[in-house]
């Protein structure tokens, strides 16, 4: 059994084209380290998957070759709490509009001057 075929048979992935990118990319971590697509997955193998915004860390449960339905997909993992925590906060704060920069929107001439001003202004004790 090869990990990507378990990522898609698990539903994390649509593909297993994109299970094996995600792999190759690093965006699947086993034990904390990058593996390999053909790595074999053992029962109790901590997986630390980013998609997105979200990062899941899940524990193996049980293996599967065939890609099932969602629920019993969801039997091939549990997350853990940890990972569930982090997951609701991070949504929480993306919701609230937390993150990322807030501007009132393009700077006005007056604005663009002191900008250009304050690049261009060399500190007297610079050499």
């Amino acid at each position: 059994m090869r990990l990507d075929k378990w990522l898609w048979a698990a539903r994390f992935f649509k593909t297993r084209a994109l299970a094996k990118a995600a792999l190759e990319g690093g965006k699947v971590q086993c034990r904390g380290e990058r593996c390999k697509p053909s790595k074999e997955p053992r029962v109790g193998d901590v997986l630390t998957i980013r998609q997105g915004y979200d990062e899941k860390t899940v524990v193996i449960v049980a293996l599967s070759q065939n890609r099932r339905g969602a629920p019993e997909a969801q039997q091939l993992y549990t997350e853990t709490p940890e990972s569930l925590k982090a997951r609701e906060q991070a949504a929480a704060a993306r919701k609230a509009g937390n993150l990322g920069l807030q501007t009132d929107g393009r700077p006005t001439k007056k604005q663009r001057r002191q900008i250009h001003q304050f690049r261009e202004y060399v500190h007297p004790f610079d050499d």
